[in-house]
């Protein structure tokens, strides 16, 4: 396990610095200008200058770079005019355009994001596998025929149109609910999930379908398996079977798909965040887009990359903790 570990991190790191490397080179290294993407909109010329200057886009390629790792480890000073801006590590760069380290914005918007990621996470997971054991577990009866037709209809429907929905019926008409503004679950537990229970609803819905649609999916292989006709040779009940022999087994593809999706909600959630108004990282994306905020927008490229190198490393040692028959090498 000390073994596996220790390579898994060694690869994650070379990842890591392997996308760094690519995704400087893609956004600096452009044919359009680094320090006007940078500067944003409204720069003077005065101010491009220490822009430029800040930058270091006097040094060579490789020195430019150079400096950019130095800061994620050690921290970074930008000198302007007769001023210095100091990022401390990690510098993730610096937005002029908001006068803040990348960093500081990015940690000021994940427990949004996370937040967001993590509720809708659970209630996918919940009332997906429900259903889909449900489903596989009562093949071609009236309840997988069921199962299968929301299924479906969870696919078609897009999250902008549900969120829309959940928003008038919930908030305009019905007036259950405020219309959402993120809490910090310090603040108010309760006014934390009240706020974050319609963005949670719509992105759980999508997720929903595709964790019912593979739980059922492996439900069905599993029970094909030979030990399987073998426990029920044995009188072993059925409820036995699915609880302690059958489940795992189908729950396996799902420990990838669920990585994949908390990395994919935490940074990817552009629609849900700004539909409803929530300061995550996705609404900050958009943001640094439309004000041509370049190292902000890097910022956030590099977080996917951790958070999904992340997320892939869990997955594998959560295949080992749920099947014995999975060895980490």
């Amino acid at each position: 396990m000390i073994g596996y570990l220790i390579r898994r991190i060694a690869g994650a790191a070379l990842v890591l610095l392997a996308l760094s490397a690519i995704v400087y080179a893609l956004f600096y290294l452009a044919p359009s200008d680094p320090a006007i993407l940078t500067c944003g909109k409204g720069c003077t010329p005065e101010r491009l200058a220490d822009v430029r200057a800040a930058m270091g886009l006097a040094d060579p390629v490789w020195t430019q770079y150079w400096h950019f790792l130095e800061g994620v480890f050690t921290g970074r000073d930008y000198p302007a005019g007769p001023d210095v801006r100091h990022c401390p590590a990690p510098c993730l760069g610096y937005s002029f355009e908001t006068d803040q380290p990348v960093t500081a914005l990015l940690l000021d918007r994940i427990p949004v994001s996370f937040s967001l990621a993590i509720g809708a996470e659970v209630l996918s997971l919940a009332i997906g596998i429900g259903a889909g054991l449900l489903s596989g577990a009562r093949r071609f009866r009236w309840l997988d025929r069921l199962v299968n037709g929301l299924v479906l209809a969870g696919y078609a429907v897009p999250v902008f149109l549900v969120g829309l929905l959940l928003l008038l019926l919930f908030c305009v008409h019905l007036r259950w609910l405020p219309f959402p503004t993120y809490v910090p679950f310090t603040t108010s537990p309760l006014l934390w999930a009240q706020n974050l229970l319609l963005p949670w609803i719509s992105l759980a819905v999508i997720q929903t379908a595709a964790y019912a649609r593979l739980t059922r999916a492996g439900l069905q292989e599993t029970l094909a398996e030979d030990h399987i006709r073998t426990a029920r040779a044995y009188g072993i009940p059925e409820r036995r079977i699915l609880r302690r022999r059958a489940l795992r087994g189908a729950l396996l593809p799902l420990i990838t798909l669920t990585a994949v999706d908390v990395a994919a909600i935490m940074t990817s959630a552009v629609l849900t965040e700004t539909m409803f108004g929530l300061p995550g990282v996705g609404q900050l994306l958009v943001g640094a887009v439309n004000q041509i905020d370049l190292p902000v927008v890097v910022g956030v490229t590099l977080l996917t990359g951790l958070i999904i190198v992340i997320a892939n490393a869990a997955a594998d040692f959560l295949y080992a903790a749920v099947d014995p028959r999975v060895q980490l090498r």
